[in-house]
């Protein structure tokens, strides 16, 4: 084992994971908010009553004369100003490497990225599909013009920058430091999920349905993705699939309360949260199963089992 292992032997005060949380949020909000400090200043210019738009909308980019499209990359490019903060303070703040963030070694299993992806991919497809089956009616047909292939193309080239953010910022960094804190795998798993859902709740989804009702979803994700994790020994199966469930979203569906406000191809009139919860639940467990089949995972106790830091490291590449 070497994901959690791994950072005992790193720099684990509890000030420095304050420093870089301080440090990534305010890198996100600075510089990666340039994009959209340009525009705004350039529509102010032209229409002074644009501020105060913007404040009573501040989600529609549509004010600033931005394309939804381009209001995605404008809302996407703070996550990657972060993730170069993070990989920029990493080594020099807890004497650990990015990709020791990542695993515990010096490679990405990069095979294990696109291999979950494609099964989120594929597990989200049926879902849907049979959610427009039982329901058709509340589904309507969005958008079939030239957008939709920038879309495409924008989701594959920014949204793995914001999922790779997230994802080693809370299973890569975030669990380490905490196994460290617990010294056992499972306080990290359940910690990081909490820390995982609080990020989300100033989405567009928790005002319109409520904390106690979408948050349980956010909860999910994160217990699932934080399972792949100390189960297969690192965060690409996680980084994979969340990055394939954004993109998924982004390109396939959409919704008025939806944090993406993309021209998708579908859009859903009606959402029901707890069959969406129950829904999420069920496909969590196929995606399990599955990996378990393909990547031959066996000791699944390992996920109670207690951490030493006199553990030896497997300090080896990693096989696919």
């Amino acid at each position: 084992m070497n994901h959690l292992e791994s950072a005992f032997y790193g720099k684990n005060a509890f000030w420095r994971y304050l420093v870089m949380f301080a440090a990534v949020f305010i890198a996100a909000n600075t510089i990666g908010a340039i994009p959209l400090v340009i525009v705004m200043v350039l529509k102010t210019i032209s229409d002074p009553n644009t501020l105060s738009e913007l404040a009573a909308n501040p989600s529609d980019y549509g004010i600033l004369g931005l394309n939804s499209n381009a209001g995605l990359v404008v809302m996407l490019f703070p996550f990657i100003a972060g993730l170069i903060a993070f990989a920029l303070l990493v080594k020099p703040l807890n004497a650990r490497t990015l990709t020791e963030t990542i695993n515990g070694t010096s490679r990405v299993r990069w095979g294990r990225i696109i291999i979950s992806g494609l099964i989120w991919m594929i597990i989200s497809a049926i879902y849907l599909f049979i959610q427009i089956e039982i329901n058709r009616e509340n589904f309507v047909l969005n958008n079939l013009s030239n957008t939709l292939i920038m879309l495409v193309i924008i989701s594959v080239i920014f949204i793995p920058f914001q999922a790779a953010f997230e994802e080693i910022l809370f299973r890569g960094y975030l669990m380490q430091g905490f196994a460290v804190l617990t010294r056992n795998r499972w306080a990290p798993v359940l910690l990081t999920s909490l820390f995982f859902a609080l990020m989300h709740i100033a989405n567009p989804e928790i005002k319109e349905f409520g904390v106690l009702t979408m948050m349980p979803q956010y909860f999910l994700f994160g217990l699932i993705f934080g399972i792949t994790t100390v189960i297969d020994d690192g965060i690409e199966i996680a980084l994979g699939a969340h990055a394939a469930n954004n993109i998924f979203l982004s390109v396939m569906l959409t919704h008025k309360s939806s944090t993406l406000q993309t021209p998708a191809l579908f859009e859903q009139t009606t959402i029901y949260p707890w069959d969406e919860f129950v829904g999420l639940l069920i496909s969590s467990i196929i995606f399990l199963a599955i990996l378990k089949y393909i990547f031959r995972w066996k000791n699944l106790k390992i996920m109670f089992s207690k951490l030493d830091r006199t553990e030896k490291i497997q300090m080896q590449e990693f096989s696919e």
